[in-house]
């Protein structure tokens, strides 16, 4: 069986079909209909709950998209929805200021964007306006009440008070301590499967003996299968109780991110290391789908327009992938085969991603979308060039949006290494980029601007690192 706490009460299910959602848990089956589903999808955040974890002896809050999140995801955990934050009689301080300064319209929104401001006010000490849109970037207001909802987390994070939540924390860790992860839990109901393993080692087992289960880390992708498409998941392997894939370790000149990392915990790590990945995370959905959503995951579904994959081969990244006691280590670029095909075989997963450490070279990313947030590419670029001495020593080219996969762009490198670093070179790598790839056309652009931009972003790099206001002038002005 699964087990957590529904606010302070301990739930134990062992008859749950796995593709139950914790939306329609919630609403279907525990009668508390305060969480709302707007989009199914994860993009409306009406249905927002927080999930509490007991890290190292302290609670962390984190909010999520209840729409994308199977029941199997909260063994071990505290659930908290809208319903649990009033405490006898009294509004908890998120909903007195949303009352204070009118930031509930229609109100179907609003039980959304309350636990997202609770858990903001769980995680922060005062008010900061950029980390308050962070927050709420993933809460759409159809009545466009977006100044009040802002004076209402200004208001919340300015005058904290201690909560009951706050009263129960010592009580709530161990609780959740006493929930043990245990070997072989599962969870099965309507004649479906989801198995909950605690190590990479019965992982690899579970999945040589159900080489047809669907791997289940964040699901904020799989999810739409069942939410969005209707189809049923027989068996699934969820990967959030396997500690050693949610490690992230620094050694010598290598990152090591484990493959069911949250997206979340990546940021701080690879954001030191490389700003412009941690720029391109924060445009990367919503804070509640990358709570849940996983570096290994946006590698594994193999979307030609998934964010991370164009940058981790630009940085030369590379994947280990396991299958059963055999583990083998391969460069990011030689995963993908052809649109959504990998090299994957049958019962074989990414276990770990290893990111080099800077060198010498300049690393930069640029992502055009439609919306600056919240959005898919049309075009996604990463390039990482070393230059000594006015010449290209190396140069490694990455993109998204421009083929069947993430595709590095040979003829464009071939074009800059052992040049000068110049505008008649950019230009040359510019024409050679042509060659490398034959955009398609859909609706979010067409075929001849994901050319031109994927060119243009070339030149906006050069820019960048050259300062040149003449070429700014001349060239570029001529090609927006």
């Amino acid at each position: 069986m699964i087990q957590f706490l529904l606010n302070q009460e301990l739930r134990q299910e062992d008859n749950l079909d796995p593709n139950l959602t914790v939306l329609n848990y919630l609403r279907n089956e525990r009668n508390k209909t305060g969480t709302k589903e707007g989009c199914a999808s994860g993009d409306c955040g009406a249905c927002s709950v927080v999930l509490a974890e007991d890290i190292d002896g302290d609670l962390r809050y984190r909010s999520v998209n209840a729409c994308l999140t199977f029941v199997s995801a909260l063994h071990g955990k505290q659930l908290i929805t809208v319903e649990d934050l009033k405490h006898q009689q009294n509004l908890h301080s998120t909903q007195q200021a949303m009352a204070d300064c009118h930031g509930s319209q229609c109100g179907f929104c609003t039980p959304g964007f309350v636990m997202s401001l609770f858990a903001l006010q769980k995680n922060t000490e005062q008010y900061d306006q950029a980390q308050t849109s962070e927050a709420l970037a993933g809460n759409l207001c159809r009545c466009t009440g977006y100044r009040p909802i802002y004076e209402a987390a200004k208001q919340s994070c300015e005058n904290q008070q201690s909560d009951h939540f706050d009263a129960k924390a010592a009580q709530t860790i161990a609780r959740l301590k006493a929930i043990k992860p245990l070997s072989n839990t599962q969870l099965t109901g309507k004649n479906r499967h989801v198995y909950l393993p605690t190590s990479t080692q019965e992982l690899a087992e579970r999945y040589l003996q159900h080489p047809d289960a669907h791997l289940l880390a964040g699901g904020t992708d799989l999810a739409l299968e069942v939410t969005q498409f209707h189809r049923t998941l027989d068996k699934l392997i969820y990967l959030g109780n396997v500690s050693e894939m949610k490690q992230i370790t620094e050694t010598d000149g290598m990152i090591e991110i484990g493959a069911a990392a949250p997206l979340t915990d990546c940021y701080s790590i690879l954001s030191k290391h490389y700003p412009d990945f941690g720029d391109l995370l924060h445009r990367f959905a919503s804070l509640q789908i990358r709570n849940q959503g996983t570096l290994g995951g946006n590698i594994a579904n193999a979307s030609p327009i998934g964010d991370s994959p164009p940058l981790l081969i630009s940085l030369d990244a590379k994947v280990q992938l396991r299958q059963g006691d055999k583990t083998r280590l391969i460069p990011l670029e030689d995963y993908f085969l052809d649109y959504k095909k990998t090299v994957r075989q049958s019962s074989e997963f990414i276990e770990k991603i290893l990111v080099p450490t800077p060198n010498l070279a300049t690393f930069k990313a640029y992502k055009v979308s439609k919306r600056l947030d919240d959005d898919i590419s049309a075009v996604c670029a990463a390039m990482n060039i070393e230059i000594q001495a006015g010449q290209v020593i190396s140069a490694r080219l990455a993109f998204g949006g421009m083929a069947a996969i993430p595709k590095r762009a040979s003829h464009c490198e071939q074009a800059l290494v052992g040049q000068a670093w110049t505008q008649a070179t950019i230009e040359a790598a510019c024409d050679a980029l042509a060659l490398d790839f034959t955009p398609l056309s859909d609706f979010r652009a067409s075929k001849e601007y994901r050319q031109l931009v994927a060119q243009n972003l070339l030149r906006k790099y050069f820019i960048e690192t050259t300062s040149n206001p003449d070429y700014l002038i001349t060239r570029v002005t001529a090609h927006v």
